[in-house]
């Protein structure tokens, strides 16, 4: 298979809806990171999300929606859910709800679970894309499971962790300007809960809940949302964290320049934007890979996330 270039212009969206409406997988841009996306409906096309990626079964996708609206048509909404979604959609919030049971989602989405993942993103392609398949679209990261995540479309193509040859298309909408994946927040025990640290720090959402998220241990095993495998993001090289660079190695420095700086400055949100393109360019050296401390509050909990399961041990 050819995995077409296609531009986010009115013939590109038109090709990417057609071919999503023919049960492909086509990868997007959003706010975040490229998606890959297939209609959460078609329980085939779905299948071939899971066969692209080499993603696991049991481990649950994100569907992606244009609006609230559409939402509300495919998971009921507590209170404190339509809050979140009011303050913080579009944007890089996934929401855990309980899924309906006339939504049509495609068991394969959920893994068997009763609740759905569900996003409204910002990214004027992904609106556009959404909006032209006149459908709810499954996206996770567009790239081979567990390996770093893709901020611009030649990442998604690359010969090494991409799909180039296993998806139909990717729309071309240049890099992500966040980079970095949404937080996931559910209700598991009837508390509002982090279950995955992302592109809205932590502290916005407990401010605008005006309460504390619970932050309860997820199961790699039996995961019930996304990002929650033990090891994820993975470049190829080995990974210290939180380390001070050592001969032989490629050093990912924070709050000072260098060539591989995360931000000069220190600015966290530039870090974000940076992580995993920067962590592609230190696997390209071959040589092991050391990062430096980064500040774990706002973006920072997110990024040490995403280190600390890039540098776990490979099943």
């Amino acid at each position: 298979m050819q995995t077409l270039r296609l531009s986010p212009d009115a013939s590109g969206l038109a090709r990417a809806a057609a071919l999503l409406s023919q049960g492909a997988c086509v990868a997007m841009p959003t706010e975040t990171v490229y998606g890959l996306a297939a209609d959460a409906r078609n329980a085939e096309a779905v299948a071939r999300i899971y066969e692209a990626k080499g993603r696991p079964g049991f481990n649950p996708l994100i569907v992606h929606v244009a609006d609230l609206g559409a939402a509300q048509a495919l998971a009921t909404f507590p209170d404190q859910a339509l809050l979140l979604a009011q303050v913080f959609w579009p944007g890089a919030l996934t929401l855990v709800l309980p899924l309906r049971a006339d939504s049509g989602i495609a068991s394969l989405v959920t893994a068997g679970l009763d609740t759905v993942g569900l996003r409204v993103p910002a990214h004027p392609v992904a609106q556009a894309l959404l909006r032209a398949a006149g459908a709810p679209l499954a996206a996770p990261s567009a790239n081979a499971s567990g390996r770093i995540s893709p901020t611009t479309a030649d990442h998604v193509l690359a010969p090494e962790g991409g799909l180039d040859g296993r998806i139909a298309a990717v729309l071309d909408g240049g890099p992500c300007p966040l980079g970095l994946e949404s937080t996931i927040i559910g209700w598991p025990d009837g508390r509002p809960s982090l279950l995955r640290p992302g592109g809205i720090p932590a502290e916005e959402i407990e401010t605008t809940l005006d309460q504390p998220l619970a932050r309860p241990q997820a199961d790699p095993a039996a995961p019930n949302a996304p990002g929650q495998l033990g090891s994820h993001y993975a470049p190829t090289a080995p990974l210290r964290l939180n380390a001070h660079p050592e001969p032989g190695e490629t050093h990912l420095t924070f709050g000072q320049p260098g060539p591989f700086s995360l931000s000069d400055a220190g600015d966290l949100t530039q870090a974000a934007a940076r992580l995993f393109d920067l962590l592609r360019r230190a696997d390209a050296q071959g040589r092991p890979i050391s990062v430096a401390p980064i500040p774990d509050h706002g973006l920072g909990a997110a990024i040490n996330d995403r280190l600390r399961r890039a540098a776990a041990p490979r099943p």
